[in-house]
């Protein structure tokens, strides 16, 4: 027997890939299939099933894809309801894989389709738990992202959870290693552990959701302090759902290469965003105008999934040379799907053609040290609400990019202010959505608070309440 973990740090999601005696099962797989596909293949071995949590709301699955790519038939939990052929698994029914077992544990309370899968090992041993968004390391999968569509409160579905966790998984030996769907930096829980898998009893000990004295308790504790989720939740929910376009033909058509002309073309003819994923350094010196940048190396595909409304929104890449089957990779992960190609050789093509181009007026942070005015200056800091409470410049608003489609209806024209996220990445992504939007009366800091915060700038950990985004 072989469990692998296939953890995907941009997304803070774990699938897992299983074998035993020639067959293989897969939990949970990500848009792309060729991983899998490869792994099959070296190992020898034939995929006999593939297992889902739920529907997910933060990633669009492989599992269509894959079924397709292996005939291997899609297995959900009681009450799941999917719009293609899958196995409706019963609670407790059990599937075999070799000389292994994996029994289906109807778990709802983060969706009511939710289910964990109880792995038991060639001599009928319990060993491990794939606890998909019913529970995290350190946390336990949000209540409030199905509500809607199970018709009830996030405490009733709170109430649900605590029954699954309570009757069902705390009464699994503390020995079982606990596989999670997700980590630290995941939008589907709020307290979860950096580390991506542990054993049921330390989970037992440590994690706040599993230690309350009563149901209302863990209703109360687990409902606290949850952010709204991003817009594109639900239309991933949809697309798991309901089905999705192949991602081989995504990607072929993500992949045109386009000359400046075209591009041009594209851009003013059929409305599409051109999505810049340079750095936040490159982008700053040079990029076309209205283009957006949220850069590739970071949590791409989350930002991009917060700050684009539409996944069918039509894209334009702008990439580093090299990294574009990356980035539409990445992009159809979160389901934008609906890539028209690239610009051929990045921005030096643009440049070279002797296309319009523009900037963000970025300075360094000594510059900002030496020209702010603590008091007068206008100081927007786009940082979690968390880390602005943690310390921030004195008499800096807390605007956090999440909200920047509330907080730009405020931004006075004519009124100059500072921007700075934790490193530039996020008030890059700001400064370009700005700009975009006809708003040029700031100047974006370079490195943000982690740079500021060596310079003499007087910084506090006192949260005035009027700064707050209400």
């Amino acid at each position: 027997m072989k469990v692998e973990q296939i953890y995907t740090g941009c997304l803070a999601q774990g699938a897992y890939y299983i074998t035993s005696n020639g067959e293989a099962a897969i939990i949970d797989p990500l848009r792309e299939t060729k991983p899998y596909m490869d792994r099959l293949e070296k190992d020898g071995v034939r995929l006999k099933y593939i297992f889902e949590t739920h529907f997910h709301a933060d990633f669009v699955s492989g599992h269509l894809d894959l079924s397709r790519k292996t005939n291997a038939p899609i297995v959900y939990g009681t009450t799941a309801k999917p719009e293609f052929e899958a196995i409706i698994a019963a609670d407790n029914q059990i599937f075999e894989i070799g000389g292994i077992k994996i029994k289906v544990l109807h778990t709802p309370g983060h969706t009511m389709e939710s289910s964990c899968f109880l792995l038991l090992d060639e001599s009928g041993k319990e060993t491990a738990l794939f606890s998909g968004d019913t529970l995290f390391l350190g946390d336990v999968g949000r209540p409030d992202l199905a509500q809607k569509a199970a018709n009830m409160t996030q405490e009733k579905l709170a109430g649900l959870l605590y029954e699954s966790l309570y009757d069902k998984i705390l009464t699994l030996p503390d020995d079982i290693t606990v596989y999670p769907a997700h980590g630290a930096g995941s939008a589907c829980g709020k307290n979860m552990m950096k580390e991506t898998m542990d054993s049921l009893g330390s989970q037992k000990k440590i994690n706040y959701a599993l230690n309350q004295p009563g149901k209302e308790a863990f209703i109360k504790a687990v409902t606290e302090g949850l952010l709204p989720p991003p817009a594109y939740f639900g239309m991933n929910v949809a697309m798991n759902k309901k089905g999705y376009g192949s991602f081989d033909e995504v990607l072929k058509h993500g992949l045109k290469a386009l000359d400046a002309a075209d591009f041009q073309a594209a851009a003013e003819s059929l409305g599409a965003l051109i999505l810049d994923t340079r750095s936040d350094k490159d982008f700053a010196k040079g990029f076309i105008p209205q283009s957006v940048n949220i850069g590739l190396i970071g949590d791409f595909a989350p930002w991009v999934g917060a700050m684009v409304v539409d996944v069918k929104q039509p894209i334009l890449l702008v990439a580093d040379y090299g990294r574009e089957e990356e980035t539409v990779t990445r992009l159809s992960r979160v389901g934008f799907d609906n890539v028209l190609g690239h610009l051929s050789g990045g921005f030096e093509t643009w440049k070279l053609a002797g296309k319009e181009t523009d900037t963000v007026n970025r300075i360094t942070p000594k510059q900002f040290a030496s020209e702010v005015k603590i008091g007068e200056s206008k100081i927007i800091d786009v940082r979690k609400e968390s880390e602005y409470a943690a310390e921030h410049i004195q008499e800096a608003y807390s605007r956090p990019l999440a909200y920047i489609n509330d907080w730009i209806k405020e931004v006075d024209p004519q009124e100059h202010f500072y921007l700075h996220c934790a490193g530039g990445y996020r008030s890059m992504i700001a400064a370009s959505i700005l700009q975009a939007r006809g708003l040029r009366n700031f100047t974006e800091i370079e490195g943000g608070f982690n740079a500021i915060a060596q310079t003499t700038v007087p910084k506090t950990n006192f949260v005035c309440q009027s700064k707050i985004l209400k």
